[in-house]
């Protein structure tokens, strides 16, 4: 670990007038990624879309795995495509993914390549963990909604490799060690590992050493706003410079929630991409036996508060199908056949048959359109019979699932709700904005689009001291600087 590293803030020595006020982001989600940067002027907040680039897993033998070393070729041009468009500008560099992914590291390399949590695996963990601390113990100490991958799960799995291991790195840190070798835990993403306290916010040792996994594995924790170093070595001679990489909320959601544009306190989020995060942010933990019930999880974000949540199956319902329809189509292409398959789902008359977008079934990658058929007609309804009748299938029960979510949600924190924000990709997803405001019988504010990128920038604007230190007020940016789009329910349900 650097020294950088155990500082807390950036700030000091980066704010004064004639320091750059640009800052990058990397922001990786579990289908693609992308480098973008943001420039602070008179508070308001410009992006500018460095690189995006697919993220894709690849099978293997022995299960399926993410492919980290092209997404890191991918950072490291993004962003010396970021210092080629603005040469000595960058102050920082802040890094977010996906969670409960990691890598176990001896003599600081990597052992084997990391898994992707939809590898089947998991469930041996599940069985394993199980049998030496119950659902109900496991959520009084973490508060952990029980998904199969959590980290705690898989470490499980993971057998003599444990004891080789020196370190454990979940991704967004294994990415900021190779650009500047520090091995810390950014708090956010480790409080989705099952291996961190719910009450403490530190590692939870005791239940690391009981279930098998080596509390030495776990690296120093620090919060968002930390310094981790600069960039070194072949790092920054491919990206152009050393530059400093600052700790942001490294879950995704922790930053996307950052961005949320409203500076009170009543209000219900979906984060909503590949999957659909729904919750509130709160002060403290939940961790009732009705929440655990219901599958809630308390996860940390920014400013020590809590992302009191349900995961709920998202956006990967749609892109599935579209991989099943469209096999050899790209990215690109799929993204303009999407927008043509929405407009002829608004199209379909009357109900379309309602499912439980979270059962296990419709996890792994494959025939998603398949299974939502044998789904519905194992329960004696119709299923769709075309690609515009399943889409519209999906968007209703995606919007059903957040609703019931979001009810549920203020139920058990007795927390009053009076609008919904969706940020991130299904913000622009008109027909499911407008179908969850009226399952939900609440308005539904949709933006901005990179809510992630936007809470990665402004966390280490605040850390350079351009931005005030206040939540509120740097949601009040956020306002600011992104058009925001309101629907009002037109139905109740």
């Amino acid at each position: 670990m650097t020294d950088a590293a155990t500082q807390g803030s950036a700030a000091g020595g980066r704010g004064g007038a004639d320091a750059p006020r640009t800052v990058a982001a990397v922001d990786l989600g579990a289908t693609s990624g992308r480098v973008i940067t943001g420039t602070i002027t008179d508070g308001v907040l410009t992006m500018r879309h460095e690189a995006r680039f697919p993220n894709n897993p690849v099978r293997t033998r022995d299960g399926l795995h993410w492919n980290l070393l092209g997404l890191y070729q991918h950072v490291l041009d993004g962003l010396a495509a970021a210092e080629r468009d603005a040469p000595g500008q960058i102050a920082s560099i802040g890094i977010d993914s996906w969670a409960v992914d990691y890598a176990l590291l001896r003599d600081g390399r990597v052992l084997g390549v990391p898994y992707a949590y939809r590898d089947e695996r998991t469930a041996r963990g599940v069985e394993a963990v199980h049998a030496i601390a119950s659902p109900e113990e496991l959520y009084r100490r973490n508060g952990l909604q029980h998904l199969p991958f959590n980290t705690v799960f898989q470490l499980a799995t993971d057998g003599e490799l444990l004891g080789l291991a020196e370190q454990m790195l979940l991704l967004p840190d294994l990415l900021a060690y190779w650009l500047t070798g520090a091995q810390v835990a950014e708090r956010t993403n480790a409080s989705t590992t099952g291996l961190l306290r719910a009450d403490t916010r530190g590692w939870d040792t005791e239940l690391a050493e009981r279930v098998g996994v080596p509390a030495r594995i776990l690296p120093h924790l620090v919060d968002p706003g930390s310094v981790l170093g600069s960039l070194e070595g072949e790092a920054a001679r491919v990206v152009g410079r050393d530059i400093d990489v600052v700790a942001v909320g490294s879950h995704d959601t922790a930053s996307a929630i950052v961005a949320i544009p409203n500076v009170g306190r009543d209000f219900a989020y979906i984060s909503c991409g590949t999957w659909g995060l729904v919750g509130l942010e709160l002060d403290e933990a939940v961790v009732t036996d009705a929440a655990r019930e219901a599958n809630f999880t308390n996860e940390g974000g920014v400013d020590g508060r809590v992302r009191f949540l349900h995961n709920v199956m998202g956006l990967w319902l749609l892109s599935e199908s579209q991989r099943h329809w469209e096999p050899a189509a790209t990215d690109a292409q799929r993204s303009s056949t999407l927008q043509q398959l929405l407009a002829d789902a608004a199209q379909v008359a009357g109900d379309v048959p309602i499912f439980d977008v979270n059962d296990s079934v419709f996890m792994a990658p494959g025939d998603i359109p398949g299974r939502i058929a044998a789904w519905l007609t194992e329960r004696g309804l119709d299923a769709p019979t075309t690609p515009a009748g399943i889409v519209r299938s999906i968007v209703e029960s995606l919007a059903q699932a957040f609703a019931d979510a979001v009810t549920t949600a203020s139920t058990l924190a007795e927390h009053p709700v009076s609008v919904i924000h969706i940020v991130g990709g299904g913000s622009q997803n008109a027909l499911l904005c407008q179908a969850t405001a009226d399952r939900s019988g609440m308005p539904v504010l949709a933006g901005p689009v990179e809510a992630t990128a936007m809470g990665n920038l402004l966390v280490q604007a605040r850390a350079h001291g351009w931005i005030p230190d206040n939540l509120s007020k740097i949601r009040s940016i956020v306002a600011r600087s992104t058009q925001i789009i309101r629907y009002d329910p037109k139905m109740t349900r």
